[in-house]
């Protein structure tokens, strides 16, 4: 098809490149991680001298969940207005006001309610950049370059862990939180140079500069642009047929997307990562490990997060999702019951304390490889285009509200009084092979398949 001048692309969108354009996009994954880290070693300083029994720890990491589910809902809503990168842009900024706020906090109150603005800008982000980044890339790399997101978020939180080892001999905690700030406005000065997705665009009528982010991002394949321009239009034209809401998702086409959509939300954090993440230096120094040593323990846990989520970038594409979830799976389970076992069974302390890191960093490895970057990947892959920013808030919301009970409820769990760390590492082994069965069950491959070909496919699906 032969382009006139007035649909021909603006010239400066001719000239984007696709590496600086995903790396801004999965800058939000930092965000994501750091702010999910970083109170890890706040916690570690800050609990004798503000006096915070569990439940305290509990309320305050958990604030940043309950900020995070009402950002993650508000996306719904933004993605579709004003378009998927400017809500990314608005959560940049209200991180960075919410991150100087928590700076300066004077008591628990403050600190607490500040987090919680602060998880506002961090829900908006987690529920928008994978979309984002799942309507730029073509379907040969999509899981790569989803998987990108969840790098960046892993590689925050080793920053976090790399921070808190710094500041924590002088009691800095208030310095550990403006960290932050760096990302957030690299992320909100980037995006203003780089272009809405092409899906949005011809949603709502630009196709001109449709047309031109498809030739940055998908020319390296060869695809034929007119070919995915028609395939995108039909789609709209599929789903314009009726109005869609956040209710709509619950259509008999839809609705068993959205139970997996919601299956993976709910298990990636009932596989008690973030119970791992926000508390592993404090279950260290339970355990008898130095405050200083816990935090390089930390240092170790993090490279190694962020060294398997690299690799599922070259593999996701070739082995598919649902492998590596059950892969995934299968490690969990397995390092979770032999930490229990060594918390309850081994009373060498220095024998116990390294058991305990190794079977916990394995832990890791086995989360990252399955169910840290894939589930972000999947939950932007699996919803109709209309209803994707729609799908997307809810299951954000979900897996924040899972974030919530799981960091709220495990600091209780795990104290001596109750469950214990022993049997709490129990009940996650447990919850891991339900997840197991759940997805060897119910969850769909969605590798090698464009979104319209899934959306497709779905409609297609007998109910």
């Amino acid at each position: 098809m032969t382009q006139t001048a007035a649909t021909a692309p603006p010239a400066a969108l001719r000239r984007i490149n696709p590496a600086v354009l995903y790396f801004f996009g999965a800058l939000g994954g930092i965000l994501f991680g750091y702010d999910l880290g970083i109170i890890s070693g706040i916690l570690v300083v800050i609990s004798k001298a503000w006096n915070l029994d569990g439940f305290g720890k509990g309320v305050l990491t958990a604030s940043l969940s309950v900020g995070a589910m009402v950002g993650a809902g508000l996306a719904a809503r933004l993605t579709g207005r004003v378009g998927r990168r400017r809500t990314i842009m608005a959560a940049g900024g209200v991180v960075i006001v919410a991150t100087v706020a928590c700076a300066l906090a004077p008591g628990f109150g403050a600190l607490v309610g500040f987090r919680t603005v602060l998880g506002l800008g961090i829900g908006l982000s987690s529920a928008t950049v994978p979309t984002y980044i799942s309507e730029l890339a073509p379907s040969r790399i999509r899981g790569a370059m989803g998987a990108l997101n969840q790098i960046f978020i892993v590689s925050g939180i080793l920053i976090a862990f790399l921070v808190s080892y710094w500041l924590q001999p002088d009691h800095l905690w208030r310095w550990m939180f403006v960290g932050a700030i760096v990302p957030a406005a690299v992320l909100v000065v980037g995006l203003n140079f780089l272009p809405e997705t092409p899906r949005w665009l011809l949603n709502t009528g630009r196709e001109a500069e449709a047309r031109a982010v498809l030739a940055s991002t998908h020319s390296a394949d060869g695809d034929d642009i007119d070919a995915e321009v028609a395939s995108i239009r039909d789609i709209i034209r599929l789903d314009g047929e009726q109005a869609y809401r956040v209710r709509d998702l619950g259509r008999t086409w839809v609705r068993p997307m959205l139970f997996v959509a919601l299956l993976l939300a709910v298990g990636q954090q009932f596989s008690g990562v973030n119970a791992i993440n926000a508390y592993f230096p404090t279950m260290l120094i339970s355990l008898g490990f130095t405050a200083n040593t816990a935090l390089l323990s930390a240092i170790i846990l993090g490279v190694t997060k962020l060294a398997f989520t690299a690799w599922v970038v070259f593999v996701v594409d070739r082995w598919g999702r649902k492998p590596l979830l059950l892969i995934g799976n299968a490690v969990m389970v397995v390092t979770l019951a032999a930490t229990g076992w060594v918390v309850l069974n081994v009373h060498d302390k220095d024998t116990l304390g390294t058991l305990a890191v190794v079977l916990l960093v394995l832990y890791l490895a086995g989360y990252e490889l399955g169910w840290g970057a894939v589930v972000w990947v999947m939950m932007a892959e699996v919803f109709p285009l209309k209803a994707r920013g729609a799908g997307m808030g809810v299951g954000a919301v979900v897996l924040w509200a899972a974030t919530g009970v799981i960091t709220a409820v495990f600091p209780i769990m795990s104290d001596h009084n109750h469950l214990g760390l022993g049997n709490s590492m129990y009940v996650f082994a447990g919850i891991n092979l339900l997840l197991f069965l759940l997805t060897k069950w119910l969850v769909p491959e969605t590798k090698g398949r464009s979104l319209e070909q899934i959306e497709r496919n779905l409609r297609e699906t007998p109910a």
